[in-house]
């Protein structure tokens, strides 16, 4: 007989809670996608169109209608190949030697934090990519002096690729990041008594600021992402969790595993800040 205490209905929905209470990069993804995979491997076409071509004149005589433009198709794709599992047991004297919730609902809580981090660490991986637009060809080395100017820099390019300053845009960064902005920007943690939650830490301006341990690393270098909540389109469409009673062996085991991919849907709308303390 499996774990007794376990009620598939109510364990699964804290789960999920938990799993998303623990992700900071997945949180402004676009997620619109999830009900549209539900195996490893399924493939998203996000689909994208051109600019027609527009051309002016002053006389109606001038207008050329004979050839139609063929517009180019701008659509991407996304696969769904990634799977983050666990598979634990604790044992029938652990059990009874345990006090309160006991061992196992221990474990599941980790367990979920545990997959929630693998998929926060796999979208931050994307600023390494070749689609990745970064501020500079080489890396930036930031102090208290230039760190206000140099994000400034990432929200021009963005500005200048026509993303809206009322837009949502957040900047992820790592913790030594956060130190000099909060040094050189006194006003960025005023007022917060109601944003500290899911790692925002302040406001420059219109940017939310968020502080990750999970911003990618090349060496010593961190590529922080400033992008809209358009930017990356993320899928996590199946979570699985299963109890069962191991056969050689006095003890019950939950076994599960979460199915997601992500891909940069919207290029124009993330700049990667590539720098170094």
């Amino acid at each position: 007989m499996a774990y007794k205490k376990f009620v598939p209905e109510i364990w699964s929905e804290q789960y999920n809670r938990e799993l998303e209470k623990a992700l900071v990069f997945a949180e402004d993804c676009n997620r619109q996608y999830e009900g549209e995979v539900k195996q490893a491997g399924d493939t998203v076409r996000i689909l994208g169109v051109g600019k027609p071509t527009i051309t002016d004149t002053t006389t109606a005589t001038d207008i050329v209608l004979a050839n139609a433009e063929n517009v180019a198709d701008t659509s991407i794709s996304m696969k769904i190949d990634q799977v983050a599992y666990y598979n634990f047991k604790v044992g029938d004297i652990d059990k009874a030697q345990s006090v309160a919730n006991g061992p196992m609902d221990a474990l599941m809580s980790e367990s979920a934090y545990g997959v929630a981090d693998k998929m926060d660490q796999y979208i931050a991986k994307l600023a390494g990519g070749s689609d990745a637009d970064k501020l500079d060809t080489t890396s930036t080395q930031v102090t208290k002096a230039n760190i206000l100017s140099y994000v400034d820099r990432g929200l021009k390019k963005l500005y200048e690729q026509n993303v809206a300053p009322n837009s949502k845009i957040t900047l992820t960064v790592p913790p030594w990041f956060y130190m000099l902005m909060k040094q050189a920007y006194v006003d960025l943690d005023q007022n917060n008594s109601t944003m500290i939650e899911n790692g925002k830490v302040g406001r420059y301006g219109n940017v939310i600021v968020k502080m990750s341990n999970n911003v990618h690393t090349v060496g010593t270098d961190s590529l922080i992402m400033l992008r809209t909540d358009k930017a990356i389109a993320f899928a996590n469409p199946l979570t699985h969790v299963e109890p069962y009673r191991p056969d050689n062996s006095f003890a019950d085991a939950v076994k599960g595993f979460v199915l997601y991919g992500g891909k940069i849907a919207r290029p124009k709308e993330l700049i990667v800040l590539n720098c170094k303390q």
